[in-house]
């Protein structure tokens, strides 16, 4: 791989050369723009602007040229739901390929007083599962762990100014008695302006997230809430600069996470969650007035602010609100900060709500060996209106997220009984939680077709504020990876489940069937067993399976997917889970299907369809997307929502609601 660098006052150009003894080798499945690339072959560049190996972008691109961004969140992952404007484009030859990078200045942040960035290579090749960077440590690359370029020098954003006018139509209609038919026509417009090259404001007014991605369908099968991530672009931005105390890093690097800690359990105490706002506490969306956002960098110092006006909501009779995130952060040491955040307003409710806290995140990156530590302390305060005492969380943890050797973590969490975060997440209140998990990951000699091995054990303890115990889990887990990519995993699973009152834990769309668990110790062990198959082939898939004791009963899960890319233009995938549980007080089948196809017209012109469909709920849901990129931020969608049900589970499905999107926005640089 040869990389070259250059800049003008306006933008960084980076050219790439892979080269390829066999071209016909080299993978280049997915020709649609922003679709993800995690199984093609790829050029990444990561930049760390403000050389502080704390933050930074990553830029990816495949051989078809269809380009990836990404923002670092706490050095440790990367949220590709970020995008920013840049511009890339690739060409296979008989030498291997090559890859072409522009960063406008204007798209990201950085330090104008300094001429010292710091910058990273990476090249992925999938048929062998090879990952080749510039710098690496314990085969990690991200900002922390990366190269410096010198004699970036007069460098120039124009004004700084980004104006993003939207145009949206829109049709909805609610089926059956009560339901009504409404189109409008609603103009938006977000204003992006760099106070100075490291501190960004942006002002959107009249907001619409019609043409945002729908979520996965999650069918819940426990005792506490489910957690769904951001999707819209407004929030998304700067957002790693709200990030608090790691709560919710789970696995880092792409490595070996705790398993047998739930995904709410992981995000459970954060202080601010974006999603609250635009959403009703029935989960209807609100409409977003105004927003405002300030956020970057000023010397050592992290800061943003978010103030959102959110229209009132008749539907749960809570008036106008008006909301307020503050954040602030200071690099310590190499690679730590200290921080506090504060929250005012409840977007659900009309009483009032503040939060304040702080957290200490220590990194360390150089130990010997290229071993890395990381560990956080945090504590949070809520007050809400008509609650007093009993109101904070607190937490700690450390980790060595090792890719390869030992690795292992521990964390502590505790929420009291009335902390509320308004604009936060929580999934169980006045509960201490223990996560621990440690393992050994090896890697075989080169030449051997099994590439490497993992053993280890992840545990999970709740027990509420008196000590007693809610839920725990032991999972004794091994895997094992190709060279190719493939993936065999094995499971023991040592649960314990203590109920205090009673559990719904199946309930029929029409309520004619109910399932409860009653008031018990429940002491069961389950197995599980799964396969998956490397995506960079054109058939490509997973088959997982999980058996065993269940409360006073028994489960048999299993679970599959499928992709066929046929071609670079056409996508056919599937997903479909099974849940069979047999208990005293009821027999049941739970079951889920997704598909979706794609079609792409060019690399700028696609056509997305998903289908989803659970029994819980007897619902489908068809979303389908026409999205138009002509450039880098200039992008049309056509939307299409539906939604259908079957009440009498006759399989015939009645439609409920549906809703038709147009919307075209065009980004005007100054």
């Amino acid at each position: 791989m040869e990389v070259r660098i250059f800049y003008s006052e306006t933008a960084l150009y980076v050219a790439a050369r892979m080269y390829e003894d066999d071209p016909t080798l080299i993978t280049a499945n997915v020709a649609r723009q922003g679709q993800g690339l995690p199984n093609d072959d790829i050029f990444n560049l990561v930049l760390d602007p403000n050389l502080d190996r704390r933050s930074g972008y990553s830029f990816e691109i495949n051989p078809n040229g269809v380009r990836v961004g990404g923002i670092y969140e706490n050095v440790s992952q990367i949220d590709r739901n970020w995008s920013g404007i840049w511009q890339g484009s690739s060409r296979i030859d008989e030498q291997g390929w090559t890859a072409e990078i522009r960063i406008p200045f204007q798209s990201i942040s950085f330090d104008r007083d300094s001429t010292s960035w710091g910058i990273n290579f990476r090249r992925a090749i999938r048929r062998n599962s090879e990952s080749i960077g510039w710098i690496s440590r314990n085969q990690v690359m991200n900002p922390g762990v990366a190269g410096t370029a010198t004699g970036l020098a007069d460098l120039k954003q124009g004004l700084g100014l980004d104006v993003v006018p939207y145009f949206v139509a829109r049709q909805e209609k609610v089926f059956g008695v009560g339901g009504y038919e409404e189109r409008t026509v609603k103009p938006q417009v977000d204003f992006y302006y760099k106070i100075t090259p490291q501190l960004n404001a942006a002002l959107t007014i009249n907001t619409d997230f019609s043409a945002t991605e729908v979520d996965s369908r999650q069918v819940n099968l426990t005792r506490f809430s489910l957690f769904f991530p951001e999707r819209r672009d407004f929030f998304l931005r700067d957002s790693d600069i709200f990030d608090f105390g790691r709560i919710g890093t789970g696995a880092l690097f792409g490595q070996e996470g705790n398993e047998a800690r739930p995904t709410s359990a992981l995000q459970n105490g954060l202080p601010f969650f974006s999603r609250r706002i635009g959403l009703s506490a029935i989960g209807a969306p609100v409409d977003i007035n105004a927003g405002v956002k300030v956020s970057g960098r000023i010397n050592r110092w992290n800061v943003g602010t978010l103030v959102v006006r959110q229209d009132e909501d008749p539907n749960t009779n809570v008036d106008d609100q008006t909301v307020f995130v503050g954040r602030a952060a200071l690099n310590v040491l190499a690679e730590s900060q200290v921080g506090v955040i504060v929250t005012s307003g409840d977007s659900q409710s009309n009483l009032n709500n503040q939060l304040i806290g702080t957290d200490f995140r220590y990194r360390n990156s150089r130990l010997p060996g290229g071993r890395i530590v990381e560990s956080e302390i945090w504590y949070q305060q809520s007050e809400n209106e008509g609650i007093s005492g009993n109101d904070a969380a607190y937490g700690f943890g450390i980790s060595a997220p090792n890719t390869q050797g030992w690795r292992g973590a521990y964390s502590y969490k505790r929420i009291e009984d009335n902390f509320d975060p308004a604009l936060g997440f929580v999934s169980q209140r006045g509960i201490k939680d223990h996560a621990l998990d440690f393992g050994y990951r090896h890697f075989l000699d080169r030449g051997s077709y099994i590439r490497s091995v993992y053993g280890g054990f992840d545990s999970y303890r709740n027990t509420n504020s008196a000590g007693d115990l809610i839920s725990e889990t032991l999972d004794v887990r091994t895997n094992a990876n190709n060279n190719s990519g493939d993936k065999v995993e094995l499971s023991l699973i040592k649960r314990r489940e203590v109920l205090f009152q009673d559990f719904t834990i199946y309930r029929a769309s029409d309520n004619s069937r109910i399932v409860t668990i009653p008031v018990a110790d429940y002491d069961f062990t389950e197995a599980s067993a799964g396969i998956s198959f490397a995506g960079r082939r054109r058939l490509s898939g997973s088959l997982n399976f999980e058996w065993g004791d269940y409360y006073d009963g028994d489960r048999f899960k299993r679970g599959m997917s499928l992709n066929w890319q046929a071609s670079n233009r056409y996508n056919f995938g599937m997903s479909y889970s099974e849940n069979a549980i047999n208990l005293p007080q009821g027999n049941f089948v739970v079951r889920q299907l997704s598909l979706n196809t794609l079609l792409n017209f060019t690399p700028n012109l696609s056509w997305s369809n998903l289908l989803q469909y659970d029994t819980v709920s007897e619902g489908i849901g068809i979303n389908s997307r026409l999205r138009w990129i002509p450039e880098p931020g200039r992008e049309a969608y056509l939307v299409l929502n539906w939604g259908l049900v079957d009440l009498d589970k006759d399989n015939t499905f009645t439609s409920i609601n549906s809703s038709l999107s147009l919307k075209f926005n065009y980004t005007l640089r100054f």
